[in-house]
């Protein structure tokens, strides 16, 4: 396999890196998922969670925010028993709470994609690394990031988290040279 989707090693893997991963993205309901996928995965692999994306889109209403946001505790309980899912209570509640600062956000930035690339002026940060070994696992601009979405209400995030997001975002693209 080439190094540079030497993480890519499995089918659901290798089509989120081909298709997804680096490619800019602009619509709210796409970087909310997103933002959701990355706050599940903090402690277990991105493998594990692409291969629960379906059920997590079922539950949470195909990410849609404002379906979301109006979920509640009791609707998160019965989540706990899906076997389909991660079944962890603070990250599963963590989603509609950020579904709720997410239209926070919505309504001072205009949208939540607005409020995304403004981090970068709306340009994506094209890295270019030549060896895996130098793409960071966060950068000052995730620092910043992460730091501001809290300050905002998001939780589950941090600086690492932040820069993962970023690059599914296509925000940065660290695609090998």
């Amino acid at each position: 396999m080439e190094e540079s989707v030497w993480w890519a090693k499995s089918p659901v893997l290798k089509e989120y890196h081909d298709h997804e991963w680096g490619v800019p993205k602009h619509d709210d309901r796409q970087l909310f998922e997103l933002l959701s996928l990355e706050s599940l995965q903090i402690g277990l692999n991105w493998e594990l969670v692409l291969n629960k994306r379906a059920a997590f889109n079922e539950v949470f209403h195909d990410f849609e925010i404002d379906a979301v946001a109006r979920m509640t505790d009791a609707d998160i309980e019965p989540l706990m028993a899906d076997a389909r899912l991660i079944r962890n209570r603070r990250k599963l509640a963590s989603i509609p709470h950020n579904a709720r600062a997410v239209q926070q956000i919505q309504q001072a930035f205009g949208s939540f994609a607005a409020y995304v690339w403004h981090f970068t002026a709306g340009e994506q940060l094209v890295n270019k690394p030549r060896r895996w070994a130098d793409v960071p696992a966060y950068s000052d601009l995730s620092t910043a990031v992460a730091k501001d979405m809290k300050k905002r209400g998001i939780t589950m995030i941090g600086p690492t988290t932040a820069y993962s997001f970023l690059q599914g975002a296509g925000v940065i693209d660290d695609h090998l040279a």
